[in-house]
């Protein structure tokens, strides 16, 4: 059985999308609310923080009402189609807003264009595995992420390129741009993905394999990689209505704490770094952009030797790496008072830190897990990362506001600094992953 690669990255097409959106959206909204309409740094990180409060209510609410729908176009293109065409439509009156100065324009466009990117997150990550077969779901996965870092690069090229170093900047050609890219983006794939008879494919496919393992007495596992599907295989003699092991629990606990300690630090750079990089270091135009993309690229290249990494020494010990290494680059960040050329430096090597950590976190969270658990378990990682990052725009916001902004390096290293004790006392979970069957299955990342 071979991944059709094509028809893939035509699926990915909708990750492209969303992503580019989500950069543009994480790099110009701030300066928008800070420059032009004055916006205070706390109430400013509220605003950015209504897009994870809407996706706690909304990804499984149209996840699961995608689940249910059939038409003509399939499960999730209606999704898809609707949610995009709003999108683009209520993304360009934001421009149109901060150029006019209508503060209320903009919060409405702004609600209305998250309530569109909300409705669609969910059906447009579902639609692989309803098209892909099982055994190929971790190589089809690797492509859809690295489809979504395409997207990024495009928003943080073009914010790079057309944001003027001087006066004032009209955003419209940035916008514009990248709802053309939404919109075309979604367009060929409704053009050239039928879903309907893809999913009733691979339905057909999935039952041939479910049939011949069941005729040799063997389960999946020769198909499986990921950490959730050896968690269930391992969890088979576990009676399921056993209480988790106290030593386990705590493991657990621990471990979430530190996903949203490492959340907390990370997102709140993210979310500000527009705003830092023009106020205090005196980056000018979308300079900030490109420290950022170093990042972005640094990260996608770590993915493969950070799972190199993994398979030798463990999880637990690659993300302890990784956070002594973010925490000393923000450490680091926090003594910078003007921006140098070797920052650049310091951003790649925060891409990597952050890569060896994200790679090998979810995966920790459902090795706990006992099989039939998996979901649970991993709405126990989702529920405390974007927790995280509803909280940490606020409260970085306020300290921005209120102390300085050569808070937020500090506030960062800050909270990395905890969770490497918190996780320094995991005890399960761990595994050395076997080494992936391609290199393209490096980039299968939960996040």
């Amino acid at each position: 059985m071979k991944l059709n690669i094509r028809r893939t990255i035509l699926v990915g097409l909708a990750f492209l999308s969303i992503s580019s959106f989500w950069q543009l959206y994480d790099s110009l909204i701030p300066l928008i609310l800070k420059n032009t309409f004055q916006v205070s740094d706390t109430i400013s990180g509220g605003i950015m923080a209504i897009d994870n409060v809407l996706a706690v209510f909304m990804l499984p609410l149209f996840g699961s009402l995608s689940d249910r729908v059939h038409t003509r176009i399939g499960r999730r293109m209606p999704f898809i189609l609707c949610g995009t065409a709003a999108a683009v439509i209520a993304m360009l009156f934001l421009p149109f807003a901060d150029n006019i100065g209508s503060l209320a324009l903009f919060v409405t466009a702004l609600f209305v264009t998250l309530i569109a990117m909300g409705s669609y997150r969910s059906p447009a990550v579902s639609l692989m595995p309803d098209v892909t077969p099982k055994p190929l779901r971790s190589k089809a996965n690797a492509i859809i992420n690295l489809m979504g870092a395409v997207g990024g690069v495009i928003s943080l090229i073009l914010i790079s390129a057309l944001v003027p170093k001087e006066g004032k900047p009209d955003y419209f050609p940035i916008f514009l741009i990248v709802a053309a890219v939404m919109a075309f983006s979604v367009l060929l794939l409704l053009w050239k993905i039928r879903e309907n008879p893809l999913r009733e494919e691979r339905e057909k496919i999935d039952a041939g394999l479910s049939e011949s393992e069941g005729a040799n007495g063997s389960s999946a596992s020769t198909h499986r990689s990921t950490a959730g599907q050896e968690a269930t295989e391992q969890a088979q003699t576990v009676p399921e209505k056993n209480a988790l092991d106290p030593a386990v629990r705590r493991s657990l606990i621990l471990i979430l704490i530190s996903v949203a300690c490492w959340f907390m630090g990370y997102n709140a750079v993210t979310t500000a770094f527009s705003r830092y990089a023009q106020i205090y270091w005196g980056i000018q135009g979308g300079g900030f952009a490109n420290c950022l993309l170093i990042a972005t690229a640094a990260a996608i290249l770590s993915y493969i030797p950070v799972g190199s990494i993994a398979s030798r020494v463990g999880r637990k010990k690659t993300i302890l790496g990784g956070i002594v290494l973010l925490a000393s680059m923000f450490a680091i960040g926090a003594t910078v008072k003007e921006y140098h050329v070797w920052i650049n430096g310091l951003f790649a090597l925060v891409g990597v830190a952050w890569a060896a950590i994200n790679v090998n976190s979810y995966p920790m969270v459902v090795e706990m897990s006992k099989g039939s658990d998996i979901g649970k378990f991993t709405g126990f990682y989702y529920t405390f990362s974007m927790a995280a990052q509803i909280v940490t725009p606020i409260l970085s916001g306020f300290l921005l506001e209120h102390v300085g902004y050569f808070i937020l390096f500090p506030y960062a290293a800050f909270f990395v600094v905890i969770a490497f004790f918190t996780m320094l006392f995991v005890r399960h979970g761990d595994s050395r992953p076997l080494p992936k069957k391609s290199r393209l299955e490096a980039f299968d990342v939960d996040d």
